[in-house]
């Protein structure tokens, strides 16, 4: 069952309708690295360390290709050598399918 998110891809979301709740969105974290961390029921959350500063930004610009190829994009933060991802979903305050699909092609990244 792993890597069925990653062969999925990103559907627009309109909002009008409940972010994902524990319940629906618990099996989907068997499909993503377990570092991903959720917070709040609305968030996923994951850092990732570097040996260089070229190296995070590398990383950076290999996910930005993707979540613009996506047309889902997280929030990053750089901090020299670590990187911060975080998923949501900005329309409904919270977890979508997206999140998880975007989230399991970053781990192919990384």
């Amino acid at each position: 069952m792993k890597n069925n998110l990653s062969s999925k891809s990103c559907v627009p979301c309109k909002g009008g309708f409940p972010p994902l709740t524990r319940e629906e969105f618990t099996p989907m974290l068997s499909e993503i690295n377990s570092t991903w961390q959720v917070i709040d029921d609305k968030k996923l959350h994951r850092e990732f360390e570097f040996s260089s500063f070229m190296d995070a930004i590398a990383f950076v610009n290999k996910v930005a290709e993707v979540a613009e190829a996506e047309g889902h994009h997280p929030d990053i933060q750089i901090h020299y050598t670590k990187v911060i991802l975080e998923l949501w979903t900005f329309k409904i305050n919270g977890l979508f399918d997206n999140d998880f699909i975007l989230a399991a092609k970053i781990d192919q990244i990384a």
